[in-house]
């Protein structure tokens, strides 16, 4: 009987600690590996980053979505992107000579350089994309329980200009830059500035 209590005193907190993690990692945060160059210069290829799962998606906020039956050449069940809420549930977007208009009004992106405002975001709005991306859903609107996002780095961003729309099903959770891993201006671009 002393044995097996002895092996409890440490198997069971071991055991309640496994549990508490998994708990965690399901529903409140996890870590996940920014991979390619999609989100330069804010996020890096490779870049660690935590994705905290009960925060409220809003405009701008970068995302980690499961892209599977989302874009048609994500490979996998758990291929994840990691991407900027551009469109809300029913907003209109408009890309036009380097600037994107969200409902009509033009959205701040100083996030990004001027060059890559203007080289890759192209001149489109939601209908247009539809029409010659040849989506299934034909709309001029982000539809419902959606999110239409893009890459900061948009010339090389494989993003909702070319695949739609992100369902909020999908959506794993709000990326948030630890402050150890990042300097302060792209932390800030990642972390600050959704509205």
């Amino acid at each position: 009987m002393k044995i097996v209590r002895s092996i409890l005193s440490w198997v069971l907190p071991i055991i309640i600690g496994l549990a508490i993690a998994a708990v965690i990692r399901q529903f409140v945060f996890t870590m996940v590996r920014v991979d390619g160059p999609s989100m330069d210069p804010n996020l890096e290829n490779g870049e660690r980053v935590a994705v905290v799962k009960p925060l409220k998606v809003r405009h701008l906020s970068v995302i980690v979505f499961n892209a599977y039956h989302v874009d048609p050449d994500a490979s996998g069940k758990n291929e994840k992107y990691v991407k900027r809420v551009i469109g809300m549930p029913g907003d209109t977007v408009k890309a036009q000579d380097g600037h994107i208009y969200v409902n009509g009004k033009p959205i701040s992106q100083k996030f990004i350089s001027q060059f890559e405002r203007t080289q890759g975001t192209g001149n489109w709005d939601v209908g247009s994309l539809s029409e010659r991306n040849n989506w299934n859903l034909k709309t001029t609107k982000v539809p419902a329980n959606s999110y239409f996002v893009l890459g900061d780095h948009r010339s090389v961003s494989n993003d909702s200009r070319y695949w739609g729309f992100v369902p909020a099903s999908r959506v794993i959770g709000v990326v948030k830059v630890p402050l150890w891993t990042s300097n302060q201006t792209r932390r800030h671009n990642v972390n600050n500035l959704a509205y």
